[in-house]
């Protein structure tokens, strides 16, 4: 295991959703148990090589598949992907489709979220501190058209587009809820995006979306009722392609130039430096140190 504190870095993260757990393909492997400010990391993070680019890869429901969307702890596991360099984020995520065109087994790249969350801490800034990001377009449009052709190239069919709405969870839509969403017009609808999409826009990290969709929900009449032995038989047909398709995006994403995504923070923070809560403060300097450089020493 190696602890944090060591020469480790990596520019791509992965957060892999339900089914995926791994990464094949991996070479010079390390376990890295990263401590941050906002607690524990779902897992340790797995780092390593793939195509010559050095990836962290990160569990959201933690190796087992031992934490519920509603507990995983987003903070953590973002701030632990941008304490070790990482300035993009892919995130892989099962998904039920709300739309007859979006099939069990095709890959969504969603540009839009709804947030229905309930009991989720959405932000960094508190205790003192005040920011408002923008997130009027909360996937990097670089990112995602990477992703897009690299599901095409694997042979994946792909809905380029749309919007995923984020319940809380744990437990999957009534027929009247999943009535309603539909029309509200959403693509695919899963638990644990948000506010993992506002976390890495307050981060600084570009950040995507791969829906794996294994489902209808319970809006079609002629399809089974959603249950989880039904998910994860196509989501084990899914989490091969989804393998494939990070293998031949990560070579491109890591080329691809710094976007705005990266500059969210720059005049984001409200808050006057000199009322700014030293501990707060602290607690927030890897985030902020870009916008807000911290006082030196000796200086006033």
């Amino acid at each position: 295991m190696t602890r944090q504190g060591q020469a480790v870095r990596a520019d791509i993260g992965i957060i892999g959703g339900s089914g995926l757990y791994d990464i094949e393909g991996l070479r010079k492997v390390k376990e890295l148990s990263v401590k941050t400010p906002f607690g524990s990391p779902s897992d340790t993070v797995v780092l390593g090589e793939l195509e010559g680019v050095r990836i962290a890869f990160l569990s959201r429901h933690g190796r087992g598949h031992r934490i519920n969307p509603s507990e995983i702890n987003y903070r953590a596991n973002i701030y632990a992907l941008k304490s070790i360099g990482v300035s993009r984020v892919i995130s892989v995520s099962a998904v039920g489709s709300m739309k007859e065109s979006i099939k069990p087994g095709d890959v969504v790249l969603p540009d839009q979220f709804i947030d229905l969350t309930k009991r989720r801490v959405s932000t960094f800034f508190e205790g003192g501190i005040v920011a408002h990001v923008a997130f009027g377009d909360p996937v990097c449009p670089s990112l995602g058209a990477v992703l897009s052709g690299a599901a095409r190239t694997v042979g994946a069919t792909v809905h380029q587009g749309g919007v995923y709405l984020c319940i809380e969870g744990p437990q999957f839509s009534t027929k009247g809820e999943s009535r309603l969403y539909r029309q509200w017009g959403v693509s695919v609808i899963g638990m644990t995006n948000l506010p993992e999409a506002k976390l890495a826009r307050e981060a600084e990290l570009c950040y995507a979306t791969v829906a794996l969709a294994t489902d209808y929900d319970c809006w079609h009449e002629t399809e089974q009722a959603v249950t989880v032995e039904s998910i994860l038989t196509t989501l084990r047909q899914n989490v091969t392609l989804a393998k494939q398709l990070l293998r031949m995006a990560i070579g491109a994403v890591a080329d691809a130039k710094a976007c705005s995504c990266q500059r969210a923070l720059q005049d984001a923070i409200i808050t006057a430096p000199d009322r700014m809560p030293a501990l707060t403060r602290r607690k927030l300097a890897l985030l902020m140190d870009r916008v807000v450089p911290a006082k030196k020493k000796g200086v006033r």
